[in-house]
């Protein structure tokens, strides 16, 4: 049974189209600059190692989805004969509210409360809902599931979600904790368990990319995550601030006499490891960087790494233990130098990596990276969400 998984952005969109039942993946791609000149479609199908770009107007994201369902069924570059083959679509949804605790058949209700809950993210959720809409008017009769970047953390209890704010404006608003990255946490979490060979099993696991994440797994469930409202909340990252004294917002607005608008784009876009470092974002650049002397980029991976240590001791206190700590994430799987950071002086705790595993593991491929002496396993597990995506769309599919 064949699952497409769409990925919308606002002027982009990615998809794969999996086969549930071997779970390979058959094709995958993303259009480009949709609602822009020169956008474009690149394609690869996987069974053949096969690729092609295809430029073409993309106005919305209807003509993108088109443009995908053509590449599919393509008799040079497709995978598939027709459209029937493909048995439901799974679409990623950046917020579920306090509406949703799971994955949800998409109908007209369904669609009304996601749409309700755009203001919750703003930048992420009209482009998740075009997809979706694009989807039903290109294939009518393909059952949707709306896979949330947010159920899985919504087993946390209220003492770890809430703010310290009225609780007449958390009832009004929503204000909460919500958490992001789900669908990776979800797939890593589970893959910790099976390693484990059992989810009875205190579980940290370290998304660490661009965008960055830590969540506390406790017997398989979601009991804290270091996002909030919006992934601005939590660790340093790329270009964000994460966490940040309240005050800090005000006293800066006014010495740079920027409205909330521009004072939000600068936390989101113009801070974390780039702004601290003013080297980079990517940390391939910083770990350079950091080699040949530069200050600011060793300012920045030790504020970094120190933020995810802290992250780790809190969430064991809130578990009251720890059996597992995961990286996952392109920084968590491919950059040694942070991992080893995080890592230092926990043995206290139990946690003692083994330095020769960390260095140079193979890539793409689950690994035991922890010392024997290491009371608290510790492993690398590529994440993939879109796989989780999948497998959320089978199950749900049927609703």
């Amino acid at each position: 049974m064949k699952v497409l998984v769409i990925n919308a952005g606002s002027s982009s969109l990615k998809y794969q189209l999996i086969e549930t039942d071997n779970e390979n993946v058959l094709a995958k791609g993303v259009c480009e600059r949709i609602g822009m000149d020169k956008s474009v479609l690149k394609h690869e199908n996987k069974i053949v190692k096969k690729s092609v770009e295809i430029v073409a107007a993309m106005p919305t994201h209807k003509e993108a989805i088109k443009l995908v369902l053509d590449a599919l069924i393509d008799t040079e570059h497709g995978v598939i004969k027709s459209m029937d083959e493909i048995a439901a679509v799974g679409h990623r949804v950046l917020h579920s509210g306090e509406d949703f605790n799971d994955s949800v058949l998409v109908t007209p209700d369904v669609l009304k409360i996601i749409e309700s809950n755009a203001d919750l993210g703003p930048l992420h959720m009209p482009a998740n809902i075009m997809g979706i809409k694009a989807c039903r008017e290109v294939m009518p009769s393909a059952p949707m599931v709306a896979v949330f970047d947010t159920t899985f953390h919504s087993t946390m209890p209220d003492y770890a979600y809430m703010y310290g704010i009225d609780y007449d404006d958390y009832k009004k608003y929503k204000v909460r904790k919500y958490g992001f990255h789900g669908t990776s946490h979800a797939y890593v979490s589970g893959r910790a368990s099976a390693l484990m060979g059992t989810d009875k099993i205190k579980t940290v696991v370290c998304h660490l990319g661009n965008g960055a994440s830590v969540s506390a797994v406790k017997n398989g469930k979601c009991v804290d995550t270091s996002m909030g409202l919006t992934p601005l909340e939590g660790l340093i990252m790329g270009t964000r601030s994460g966490d940040i004294d309240p005050a800090v917002i005000e006293f800066l607005m006014e010495k740079k006499g920027f409205d909330v608008h521009q004072m939000t784009t600068y936390l989101n876009k113009q801070c974390g490891v780039q702004g601290i470092s003013g080297v980079s974002s990517d940390f391939r650049d910083l770990e350079k960087a950091y080699n040949d002397g530069n200050a600011r980029a060793k300012l920045a991976l030790d504020m970094f790494s120190y933020r995810v240590k802290k992250y780790v001791g809190s969430y064991a206190a809130a578990m009251g233990g720890l059996d597992c700590l995961v990286f996952t994430g392109g920084i968590g799987e491919h950059t040694e130098l942070v991992r080893s950071a995080i890592c230092e002086d926990m043995a206290y705790m139990g946690l003692v990596l083994d330095e020769k595993k960390n260095n140079n593991p193979p890539r793409d491929t689950e690994v035991e990276i922890g010392d024997k002496a290491s009371k608290v396993r510790i492993f690398i597990i590529p994440t993939n969400e879109e796989l989780y995506i999948a497998r959320e769309t089978l199950k749900h599919k049927d609703d």
